[in-house]
């Protein structure tokens, strides 16, 4: 099994510089998922997801219980995930062109991962949505498709009567009424267990973007019936006063009005279904990362390869009174994060990182030439000793000079007019009780604002258009 695989490396892979197997540079096995936030099992956040497979991953390496990304939409977010560069470094308010990414990396003094894999001397091998889109151009050996459109991502559900029949959003979730047609996720596992089986003539960084669950959540009926009884399906917690003690810019931001709303999803009897679909497209991409763990066990180098596992942002199901992305809570920036491979013992982690940091972590640990221009850092201190002391704030920004501020414990928000929110995990998980009021933590609002970056190259005219798209819908009214 690959549990066990990786525990019988542990004696003699402890070298963390380079996890090189004689002169040999590791493989990457890159797997990433869309809109993914914490319900899989090993996050310890959610009881009843299906999530056997993403479990296992864990199990082998370091689950990282605290990550976060740096932007709560996919495009800025892999964006900052693929150069190391926070989106306002960057100056990405929207969703950037794959190409125009790189070039501004490199303008930077930085690069890609998968570029810089490729200078390097790695094969690099790409499927599915990895960048907003796919790759940018000549970055890659050989890639495949990305795979299915924003409105369908594979799966009709033409015959049925939308569940969310509203403008402004994809969301939507059911049963495909074509269940006999490969999903683009089934057909881009295949393309990654190909070449999992194929001999390589270089070290290979090999890429896999799935799209689930991504809205909408439509999926074959056996994956809803993998949970038979529905009913008993526990959902978010939910406040309906929780935004009575925020400022009324987080609201207008941070409340995405084409989504749809928790109190719509009461009234209407809906909540549940959603919850099931979403939980559904879950196990769906479950299974197709067991698939491609399964492939790497019993291929030539499932002793030499390094697998991460991340989603591009976290999402809301309810919590806050929506179901969206789009905010600076800590449910849109909240995500699955795995590093396993030889030498990496099994440990959950809870000290506070950035997906920004994953670039970082790969070039040292196949030993690499660093890049000055990232402002992530290596996790290898915390793969060496997750325990270990990291006084790193992780940063995010949404719709221009908004930020939150995250450590282990407390979750800092300031905007840009100058209104905060301060919330303690600890006593406060849901984030329930906005603490920035009281006086008694002044010091510690002014200790965590320190980590806010003082640069913000996002355009206005994308900050607009952001905060346009947010706000159209603010006056429908859902009956």
């Amino acid at each position: 099994m690959f549990i066990r695989l990786h525990y019988a490396l542990l004696a003699s892979l402890v070298c963390y510089g380079s996890l090189a197997v004689g002169n040999e540079r590791p493989n990457i096995l890159f797997i990433s998922a869309d809109d993914l936030n914490d319900v899989p099992t090993f996050m310890g956040t959610y009881e009843g997801a299906i999530t056997p497979n993403m479990d296992r991953l864990a199990a082998s390496g370091v689950a990282f219980l605290n990550a976060h990304v740096q932007y709560p939409i996919c495009g800025p977010s892999r964006a900052s995930i693929m150069s190391g560069i926070l989106p306002t470094t960057l100056g990405y308010a929207t969703h950037p062109n794959d190409n125009a990414v790189q070039e501004r990396a490199q303008e930077l003094g930085g690069d890609t991962i998968p570029n810089y894999f490729k200078q390097s001397g790695y094969k690099v091998m790409g499927v599915g949505k990895l960048f907003h889109k796919h790759l940018p151009e000549g970055t890659f050996t050989e890639s495949g498709t990305r795979g299915g459109g924003f409105g369908g991502f594979g799966g009709s559900y033409s015959k049925h009567k939308r569940n969310y029949p509203y403008p402004g959003t994809g969301t939507d979730w059911g049963v495909t009424d074509t269940p006999d047609k490969p999903m683009p996720d089934e057909k881009n596992a295949d393309w990654v267990i190909q070449r999992l089986q194929q001999q390589h003539d270089a070290p290979f960084l090999l890429m896999l973007g799935l799209l689930r669950p991504h809205v909408p959540w439509i999926v074959r009926q056996e994956y809803f019936d993998r949970y038979p009884e529905p009913e008993k399906i526990q959902m978010m917690p939910y406040k309906a006063d929780d935004l009575d003690d925020v400022p009324e810019i987080s609201r207008r931001l941070n409340i995405h009005s084409a989504m749809p709303q928790t109190d719509w999803l009461i009234r209407t009897g809906k909540w549940n279904f959603m919850m099931h679909a979403y939980l559904a497209s879950t196990t769906f991409i479950d299974d197709q990362i067991g698939r491609v763990l399964d492939a790497l066990e019993a291929s030539p180098y499932a002793n030499n390869t390094i697998v991460v596992f991340w989603s591009d942002h976290g999402y809301h199901l309810g919590e806050k009174g929506t179901t969206q992305k789009h905010s600076l809570w800590q449910r849109s920036s909240r995500v699955p994060f795995i590093i396993a491979g030889p030498g990496i013992k099994p440990a959950l982690s809870k000290r506070a990182v950035g997906l920004i940091d994953l670039f970082p972590t790969l070039v040292e640990l196949c030993g690499i030439e660093p890049l000055d221009a990232w402002e992530g850092r290596s996790l290898v201190p915390l793969l060496e000793d997750p325990d270990k002391p990291w006084d790193h704030p992780v940063i995010t920004s949404w719709a221009g000079s908004n930020y939150a501020v995250q450590t282990e414990r407390y979750r800092y928000i300031r905007y840009t007019d100058g209104s905060e929110e301060l919330y303690d995990h600890e006593k406060d998980p849901h984030e329930w009780k906005n603490l920035s009021a009281l006086s008694e933590y002044d010091s510690l609002k002014q200790t965590l604002s320190k980590g806010i970056p003082t640069v913000d190259n996002s355009s206005p005219t994308h900050v607009k258009s952001m905060i346009g798209s947010i706000n159209r819908y603010r006056d429908r009214v859902l009956e």
